[in-house]
């Protein structure tokens, strides 16, 4: 305590151990009277303004442990007690406190704990008197204040001992009171804000979902009104004000909406391309990539391309990963769907292709071609398309026939086990269709044979084998890349099918036969040698680069070819025989004996 109650509190009090007895002057002293009053002695209390200081810095403090620790301290200012020990009601349970007072025997802690809320004695080893004193108020039992004598205290101090206990505990009512009422106010305030972040939370949700509505909403309608990509596309574009592209499975632009378009479209990498849509997979939703917000359209697991927002200053926010997510799904849909309906479209083109290359009845080929919307009354050609990186598979298939309607080439498809086949209206556009196909496959490794004209359905089968000739030459020459038509084989023609193939090996045989035999016996390449010497047309240099060998056994095996089939490479006629000999054995017969 502060001020003179403190400080007389820290003298100590006349007749406490280690205090000496306070003495009345001699001028004041009362000769002590008898009867019941003689029996205090005249330490017992304190003047009543220090008992006043000590009950009221009970109430001064709202915390139950000092609170108990100011009533343990100052129990001697009530008479000759000794406060033993001081227990608190903690959520239920006697707590000891302070836990740093006196030290309590067990045999007063079990005593306590035994008494359930009422007063009753304890007994400790050099005191006469013991009591365990319930602090009980309006809420029931706030704790124990333990208080011994060495003798019997009088009524007074008994009554002043009471006092303090009754004030004690009244100071315990109080803070404990003040106590809930701060854990009210707190647990008041805590539910305030929880009820403002829930009211934030719902309305939150309240424009969140007003948004969502809108979303589901605007491509609701474009489902219902049978909107296709570029349906879509708009509503995204509008749902959130960005440009909108689409980019199918290899990187090229199918559409855009919106400003900004990029002219010409950067061509893509396909290497980058592909670990793009791998990275974007894995992470299974929106993902930037510089200034753009990709989604990947994966119906059923299979990428068929990708939706993507134009955003170079990354401001789009929950609401528009929502909207371009939904849009991906809604065109994963649209795009799936069309994909099934060029698949069954593929599979009917395919089966009335399949039955005009063997063969069929041209009334019922003329009726289904116009199903198609596909006038087999124009003059026809057919077109094989083969390449080297890519399957014959119905991807591919719809692939070449994209490829055939990008150059103005209506085209009846079908595929064979290494090859797709085109039956297409009119005549192809020079190169045209090889270079479409080589930007969509992204390599040019790709051979194209074209048939001769075709009038009627029933000379497609002929012409299919034409197409195959055309085929099989443009890949066994020198640039087996490109794309060749069967008009401009030249002499190549007369190898063509319908051929006798046994007149052809007797003229094989008479030019060749003998080369082809040493060939056979001793595991050698004379007769592919002497091919290689034509396609490079006699020139060593080449033809030793493109056989891999030194120019001096290129001389040896020319010089041994001319022994072994006594034929002079020199002479004009011997060479066209030799040179036509070395193509029906590769084309006709295909490099065999």
């Amino acid at each position: 305590m502060v001020g003179r109650w403190g400080r007389n509190l820290h003298r100590g009090r006349p007749g406490q151990e280690g205090c000496p007895p306070r003495s009345r002057p001699s001028n004041t002293q009362q000769p002590r009277r008898k009867g019941p009053a003689s029996t205090l002695p005249a330490r017992a209390t304190r003047p009543p303004h220090e008992l006043l200081a000590v009950f009221r810095a009970l109430f001064d403090t709202r915390n139950e442990g000092e609170i108990l620790r100011l009533a343990m301290d100052h129990v001697s200012a009530v008479g000759p007690y000794r406060a033993e020990a001081g227990y608190l009601r903690v959520q239920g349970h006697l707590v000891p406190s302070p836990q740093d007072g006196p030290n309590r025997a067990s045999a007063v802690d079990r005593t306590v704990r035994e008494l359930t809320g009422q007063d009753g004695p304890v007994a400790v080893p050099g005191r006469s008197w013991g009591r365990a004193l319930a602090l009980r108020g309006p809420g029931g039992l706030h704790g124990y204040l333990v208080v011994t004598s060495r003798s019997r205290p009088t009524h007074v101090q008994h009554f002043l001992l009471a006092t303090l206990v009754r004030l004690t505990a009244a100071a315990l009512s109080v803070a404990v009171a003040h106590r809930r009422q701060q854990e009210d106010a707190l647990e008041l305030h805590r539910l305030r804000r929880e009820r403002a972040n829930l009211q934030q939370r719902l309305i939150c949700l309240i424009v969140e979902a007003g948004h969502q509505r809108a979303v589901h909403g605007a491509l609701a309608e474009v489902a219902a009104s049978g909107g296709g990509e570029e349906a879509i596309t708009s509503a995204l574009h509008e749902l959130t004000g960005f440009p909108v592209l689409v980019e199918d499975r290899f990187g090229r632009l199918r559409s855009w909406t919106g400003p900004g378009r990029l002219d010409p479209y950067p061509e893509p990498d396909p290497a980058r391309h592909e670990e793009m849509l791998q990275g974007v997979a894995r992470r299974g939703g929106p993902v930037r990539i510089k200034d753009r917000l990709i989604a990947v359209i994966r119906p059923r697991g299979e990428v068929l391309g990708v939706l993507a927002l134009v955003d170079p200053r990354d401001d789009a926010d929950e609401y528009t990963v929502f909207a371009l997510e939904h849009a991906a799904t809604s065109l994963a849909l649209e795009l799936s769907h069309l994909r099934h309906l060029a698949e069954v479209e593929l599979r009917l083109h395919r089966e009335l292709v399949d039955d005009l290359l063997v063969g069929t009845d041209e009334a019922s080929a003329y009726a289904r071609s116009e199903a198609f919307g596909h006038d087999l009354h124009r003059i026809q050609y057919v077109v094989v398309v083969q390449w080297r990186s890519r399957t014959s598979d119905d991807a591919f298939a719809q692939t070449v026939s994209r490829a055939a309607s990008a150059v103005g080439m209506p085209s009846l498809v079908t595929r064979r086990s290494d090859h797709v086949v085109l039956v297409a209206e009119g005549r192809p556009d020079g190169l045209a269709l090889y270079e479409t196909l080589a930007r969509e496959t992204g390599t040019p490794d790709g051979t194209i044979g074209v048939s001769a004209r075709c009038d009627t359905p029933g000379g497609i089968p002929v012409r299919y084998q034409e197409a195959l000739r055309a085929l099989e030459v443009r890949r066994r020459s020198r640039s087996r890349y490109g794309m060749t038509f069967f008009d401009d084989l030249g002499l190549y023609r007369i190898l063509g099918p319908g051929n006798d193939y046994q007149e052809l090996e007797g003229f094989v045989r008479e030019w060749l036969g003998q080369l082809v035999d040493y060939d056979g016996r001793h595991r050698a390449t004379l007769v592919e040698t002497l091919c290689r010497y034509f396609d490079c047309g006699g020139n060593y240099a080449e033809t030793a680069e493109s056989l891999a060998i030194h120019r001096s056994t290129l001389r040896y095996r020319l010089q041994r070819i001319r022994e072994i089939s006594g034929h002079d490479l020199t002479d004009v006629e011997d060479r066209l025989n030799l040179q036509v000999a070395t193509r029906v054995w590769k084309i006709m017969l295909g490099g065999h004996g």
